[in-house]
Order: structure tokens, then sequence, then C-alpha cells
């Protein structure tokens, strides 16, 4: 959907809202104009922000984005702010399988953001924590941005779920796992969890990135 010029401009001083589309999983789910962008928003979170949306942004400011990526899976698609800034920020073409567990996102999606991508993608409404043990392909670049509102299920935060997530990288593959840590409570919890992360990826790391952790299967990629 083509934003108007005069609205874009104001939007750099006031926040518009566009269409709200509450569903059950996110009972608060609406999009907003700021800044020029289209924003994906929920009760206490915010699920997507083109090229704002700035754990993503910064951390691929800040990693080795090999050219041989071809295949990115992205778990939680929200309004495809990775695709977005992946494609006009950072220039790169890619195929991406976008897995996302609400119709209202996937329906907001189409409707604001697909018509601004010319990147190919396949939308897949699923349960991406399903998704991953039927999927039989293999990605270069793997994202996890699951969450209902501010908070990652605890089924994603298993060692059998982050094995299922390796198995889905090709050799060389990338894996970025977005984790909250905006509070003492969330670093708390971050930080345990990345001691389960190594098991599975002993040269993983992380970045810290505007309130959140990006945690990355090999400390290799990053610059």
């Amino acid at each position: 959907m083509t934003i108007p010029t005069w609205k874009k401009y104001l939007s750099y001083f006031f926040e518009f809202h566009i269409e709200s589309a509450p569903s059950e999983i996110n009972p608060h789910l609406y999009v907003s104009l700021s800044r020029g962008r289209y924003q994906l928003s929920t009760a206490n979170a915010i699920y997507s922000f083109a090229d704002l949306y700035d754990n993503f942004t910064l951390t691929f400011q800040k990693i080795n984005l090999p050219e041989t990526i071809k295949e990115v899976l992205i778990l939680g698609f929200g309004l495809g702010s990775i695709p977005y800034m992946l494609e006009k920020k950072f220039n790169k073409s890619y195929h991406y399988t976008a897995v996302e567990i609400d119709e209202n996102v996937l329906y907001l999606a189409n409707k604001y953001a697909l018509p601004e991508l010319i990147s190919p993608i396949t939308m897949m409404p699923a349960d991406a924590f399903a998704f991953v043990h039927y999927c039989h392909e293999r990605f270069d670049l793997l994202c996890m941005d699951v969450f209902l509102d501010d908070v990652v299920p605890d089924n994603f935060e298993t060692e059998h779920y982050l094995r299922q997530l390796d198995n889905l990288l090709n050799p060389g593959g990338i894996l970025l796992f977005n984790k909250l840590a905006a509070t003492k409570k969330d670093k708390a919890q971050v930080a345990e969890f990345f001691e389960l992360f190594k098991t599975v990826f002993p040269n993983g790391t992380y970045l810290e990135v505007n309130g959140n952790w990006m945690l990355i299967n090999d400390k290799a990629f990053v610059l």
C-alpha cells in the first residue's frame, strides 16, 4: 500500500494508527505509520519496523553475510522487516521462506509489506515449532524471531528445538536467534539460555543489540 507523501512526512512527528487486526494469538495487534515506515505492534512489543527493526539491522551490520547465501528461513515473519532491510538497506537478493502462525499477521503482511518487496517470498501459515520438525529443506540463513507479545514460548527454548534448527542449516549456514534482554531479569534468563545454546553450538556467540541479544551459531561470522 502506497503511503501518501504528506502522511509519511508527518509520521516523523506523529504516529498514525493504520489498522487493528486482533486475533486469538495476538489480542492486541495493529499497524501504525511511524518515521515513514509501517510498524507492527502488540501490547508490549514491536514485531516489525522495516529497516528500523534495530535488533536485526544492527546484527546484519556486524556480521559477514557470505555471497553463497541463497535460501533464507524466517521463523516469525511479522511485516517482513528482515527481507525488507536485506533487500533495501543491504542490497541482498535472496529467496525467503516465511513461517508465521497468526493468519492476521499474514493478512497484514500481504497488505502492507509484500507490495514493497521484489524478493521472492514463500509464505507458510504454520506453527514454527511444528515446521522445523517436518521441513526437509536446508537454508543458508535462518532467522529465529518467534515471540508471543514480548515472550519467546518455552518450547522454542529447548535443546531439542535448537538441534532441529541446526538440522535445517546448510554447511556454513548462519543461525540468528533473537532474544529480549531489556531488563535485569531478561538478561539473566537469556544468559542462562545462552549456556544451553552453546551445548548445541559450541562456537556460538551473541551480540547485544538495542535491548536484545542476538545469539549466533558461530562467532566466525562476526566481523
